[in-house]
């Protein structure tokens, strides 16, 4: 046998234990940071922010934080040198790292801070401070300066007008540029564009709320002569959405500059700016079905935004308009950005100037073609949708843009304040065939990051995994979750409960919901009546399960999240609503509530498959009802986590005498089943906790039953009862 010297024995031992050893010295790393779920804000919209890390080891999963230490600081330098003047937290004992309170000086209107984090893990080791974050706190109180100004009318096209503004800056600082637009917004200065993001701002409803977004230009500004641009169109800001006051986009704005320690406000919006069309016209009505698109003329876009070509152009004067009152706050969700550049796949002539485009897969976002043939007057049409028919032929969704061209070999349409939902496109009027590498589809949604995937060995259901992570994101932009970005672009409620559990676990949308709930809660109407779609430009239909998003979306988000701001400050929204609810209930029972001209329809479950009866008034009852038991169930968890615990106890009691009351009601022992006995009724009943014990599992067993025998083992539920069979 061969010898194996000591050494040689040390050195394998050694090799076997390294590992474990590195792993067990691994330390902790702090990464992430974030303030209320944004990184690095411009602008919050509340003085008590809330921080959040990641605590991350190199090897060993098993070390954990044990204590935490925060110190926020006016000023950077003050946090290098260990001088904290906001809040020194000392060292806290808490494995907490998510949604952790500011405890400091008082902070105000536009603050700005910076703060870092070092923790302490269990072996008593700490992390050396945090790289350093910083935030801003937004214009509060509706205290923003300036007038709502849009362009005069005598310029002709006032859709979307370039809004400009010469100003002189004798030193540079630290510069804030808040923009409150009705309506879409870009902004430039000095002729670059303040940073990549697109359709801003995210939604709000209009008749109570417009949102602030702010922007750090500092680095685009220059000691002496500036310019600022603003490129506006009206979006959802329209008279048959939001009872405009103008028939074009209104924009207030306001610079300020970090100057010894305080903002001054360098110019706002004001008489003193000009205006000029930009090109672009909306061609729809922003209604369903009816969104149609762009008319971009190349003759009138501007070729360059830099302040010797702007001064060649003719400039008219603004207007400046009265607004009705409502709330100004800072945009608390990511912006939309371009998240993807999709080339063609196929290009197919249809005759002698029309040719279908064949994206590759559908998308919700931008069209861009380079059309270096056209003429000078041409008119270019492009018509979207996300379907053809089994033979092919191209079904038109009232989605079209059209581009009048310049004819100077530079001709570029691409969708600047619009969006489409589309696979294929068909171009019309075309002098000449379409060239591939002329061509690209642009991929839009909320700035959110992927928090999980899925893989497994049967590629069917990697597939139907891949293709729902897909949907989430062509259906989830702008501040809320859609129906359908070009039929409807509606944030309906119903889509929102069946979907926030899985969109929640794909995605990191906390600041999203923190935007949508908000428009929720601007929806109510007095009494307590909320809409089915928030937004509210219009009606949409729906039913309970649609309006109780006001519940089940903060609690939702609370549980994915643990972020109780939205629970804290909707509480009394949410009881607000069920004292409507009660004003319907008779005999015990919630019964039709009347159509509005902001609400229709009365459902239970919707879109089931045919042949199942989720119309029948004895579902729709029991539907309603067990998802108002759903209802008080979650309020009694939020009171509960708010300290309410009277009345928790009160809706208690009114969830189980709801409970015995619908058993009484839709229960035939005989048969074992509820109302219809459609797949719905019999399992929702059994998930709230209608169902006695006593009768529990032969209800189970006859909707086992039912599920093999009469539905063939198919699901036999909507958007409604998805997600409650497969809990």
């Amino acid at each position: 046998m061969k010898k194996v010297s000591l050494l040689t024995i040390t050195l394998i031992l050694w090799g076997c234990f390294l590992p474990v050893l590195t792993k067990a010295a691994a330390p902790l790393l702090i990464k992430e940071l974030k303030c209320e779920n944004l990184i690095n804000p411009n602008a919050i919209d509340n003085t008590t922010p809330h921080f959040s890390w990641k605590n991350q080891s190199a090897g060993n999963r098993n070390i954990q934080q044990q204590y935490y230490e925060i110190e926020v600081a006016s000023d950077s330098m003050l946090l290098l040198n260990g001088k904290a003047d906001y809040w020194q937290s000392g060292k806290i004992k808490s494995s907490f790292s998510v949604m952790i309170p500011y405890n400091g000086k008082s902070l105000s209107s536009r603050s700005l801070c910076y703060w870092r984090v070092k923790v302490w893990d269990d072996k008593g080791k700490s992390t050396p401070w945090s790289d350093i974050a910083r935030f801003g706190i937004g214009i509060l109180n509706n205290e923003m300066q300036g007038s709502y100004i849009g362009i005069s009318e005598e310029a002709g096209n006032i859709a979307s007008p370039l809004l400009r503004k010469k100003f002189i800056l004798r030193d540079k600082n630290t510069a804030f540029l808040h923009v409150n637009t009705l309506g879409y917004h870009e902004a430039y200065v000095n002729g670059q564009k303040v940073n990549p993001d697109v359709l801003s701002p995210a939604v709000s409803h209009l008749h109570k709320r417009s949102l602030i977004v702010t922007y750090d230009i500092t680095p685009l500004l220059q000691e002496g002569e500036n310019e600022i641009l603003l490129w506006l169109a009206k979006g959802w800001y329209r008279n048959n959405t939001f009872n405009a006051v103008y028939n074009g986009p209104l924009v207030k704005a306001q610079l300020d500059m970090l100057q010894q320690g305080k903002w001054n406000t360098i110019l706002t919006t004001d008489k003193t700016w000009t205006g000029r069309p930009g090109g672009y016209t909306e061609t729809g009505t922003w209604q369903a079905l009816q969104f149609g698109g762009e008319r971009a003329d190349g003759r009138l876009i501007p070729q360059s935004l830099e302040t010797e070509a702007l001064n060649s152009l003719e400039w008219y004067p603004v207007v400046e308009k009265s607004v009705p009152e409502h709330a100004v706050s800072p945009e608390m969700t990511e912006p939309n950005k371009i998240k993807e550049t999709i080339p063609v796949q196929h290009i197919r002539q249809l005759d002698q100037s029309t040719w279908l485009l064949d994206m590759g897969k559908v998308l919700n976002g931008w069209f861009e073609i380079y059309l270096p043939h056209a003429k000078e007057g041409e008119e270019i049409l492009m018509e979207y949708t996300d379907y053809l028919d089994k033979d092919g032929n191209f079904l038109d969704q009232g989605q079209h843009d059209i581009y009048i061209a310049a004819g100077n070999k530079k001709d570029v349409f691409r969708n600047k304040f619009h969006n489409h939902a589309f696979r294929y496109v068909k171009i019309s009027n075309l002098s000449a065939a379409p060239e591939k590498k002329d061509i690209n589809a642009y991929l839009i949604y909320t700035d959110f990051r992927k928090t999980s995937s899925f893989e497994c060995s049967d590629p069917d259901l990697n597939a139907i995994h891949d293709m729902i992570q897909y949907t989430m994101q062509c259906l989830t932009y702008s501040g809320y979750m859609v129906d359908c970005p070009h039929l409807e672009r509606a944030g309906y409620g119903g889509d929102g409960n069946s979907s926030a559990e899985t969109l929640q676990t794909m995605y990191d949308v906390a600041p999203l919901y923190t935007n949508w709930i908000q428009a929720w809660h601007d929806t109510m109407r007095e009494g307590g009546s909320i809409p089915h779609v928030a937004p509210n430009p219009g009606a949409g239909g729906g039913g309970p399960y649609w309006c109780g998003f006001i519940i089940m979306g903060p609690w939702q988000t609370y549980l994915n999240y643990n972020d109780d701001r939205l629970i804290q400050k909707y509480y009394p929204t949410m009881k607000e609503w069920l004292g409507y609810v009660e004003k319907y209930t008779v005999n015990g029972l919630l019964g039709r509530w009347p159509d509005l001209p902001y609400r229709d329809w009365f459902l239970g479950d919707w879109l089931a498959p045919i042949g199942v009866d989720a119309g029948s008034p004895l579902s729709v009852s029991l539907v309603n009802n067990c998802f108002i038991s759903d209802c008080f169930s979650t309020m009694e968890k939020i009171a509960t986590i708010l300290g309410k615990t009277e009345e928790a106890r009160e809706y208690a009691v009114r969830r189980e005498n709801l409970n015995q009351l619908l058993h009484t009601t839709f229960y035939n022992p005989e048969q074992r089943t509820y109302a219809t006995s459609s797949q719905l009724d019999m399992a929702y009943p059994m998930l709230v906790g209608v169902t006695p014990s006593s009768e529990y599992q032969k209800v189970k067993d006859k909707l086992v039953a039912l599920t093999s025998e009469r539905d063939k083992g198919h699901i036999g539920v909507g958007l409604v009862g998805v997600p409650i069979l497969t809990k």
